[in-house]
């Protein structure tokens, strides 16, 4: 356990208390240049990180309504196949490549978080797109989700909300909230796909989760004080940095 450990442990949690997601994608080049961690073991380690994150942010959804658990069990049943068969075959996959996949879907989230912050705040209405429903695509998008959360170890809820709002006519809110139920089964399924291939440290992943977790929770308390907007541009630009940081790397070595 060292300070700059405990405080990026805190501020991935606190971020995740603040936006409700997002701050495990940090998870991973923490592990790995912080800790020094090798890059197969950062990704499953990370995804222990990514399943708490969700399932703080799944509690307080829960607690408001805004879960639709029908729909979220059928995709994160689909998922955990994904996720499970993805981190079985990530022994074959090198750890570059796995590198390479994070740093772009660090970026593309950033984007989408940028945008997101920037765009007019609405008033969130329900979608009038006609009943819920679960449809082949869907199921095969979940399976593929599920796969790459295994190989980046991070939970792709920016991929999972508009799956669930523009193919399922899940409202925005309820979206939302059913994706981090969706991340809590992929992240589990993932880890336990894991399991017998990397050695996890299991001593750096119990106290930097319970830190990570002890943030969330102080986090919840000032989401409504704070301008989540403001949070989530300055998370985005450090995400971009830390993107770009990763491709150089990986081009220079």
């Amino acid at each position: 356990m060292t300070p700059l450990g405990v405080l990026l442990a805190l501020g991935i949690g606190l971020v995740l208390g603040l936006l409700g997601g997002g701050g495990s994608i940090l998870a991973v080049p923490t592990f790995l240049y912080v800790f020094h961690v090798e890059p197969k073991p950062a990704i499953a380690m990370s995804l222990v990180v990514v399943g708490m994150s969700a399932l703080v942010g799944f509690i307080t959804h829960w607690r408001q309504g805004t879960i639709n658990v029908r729909i979220a069990l059928g995709f994160g049943a689909l998922a955990m196949i994904g996720s499970f068969g993805g981190a079985r075959l990530a022994r074959f996959v090198p750890a570059s490549a796995q590198l390479a996949l994070f740093a772009a879907f660090a970026l593309t989230a950033a984007v989408f978080m940028l945008r997101d912050s920037l765009r007019p705040r609405v008033a969130t209405e329900p979608r009038e797109g006609g009943p819920l429903r679960f449809s082949a695509l869907l199921g095969v998008q979940a399976v593929a989700v599920g796969v790459l959360t295994a190989l980046i170890g991070a939970g792709g809820g920016f991929l999972i909300v508009p799956s669930l709002v523009f193919m399922a006519n899940v409202p925005v809110k309820e979206a939302v909230g059913s994706s981090l139920l969706i991340i809590a089964m992929n992240a589990a399924s993932g880890v336990a796909g894991y399991l017998g291939q990397v050695a996890f440290d299991w001593s750096l992943v119990g106290w930097f989760t319970a830190v990570a977790a002890a943030g969330a929770i102080t986090g919840t308390r000032f989401m409504r004080r704070l301008p989540a907007a403001r949070i989530k541009q300055g998370f985005a630009i450090m995400i971009l940095v830390l993107g770009s940081y990763l491709v150089i790397r990986r081009l220079t070595h």
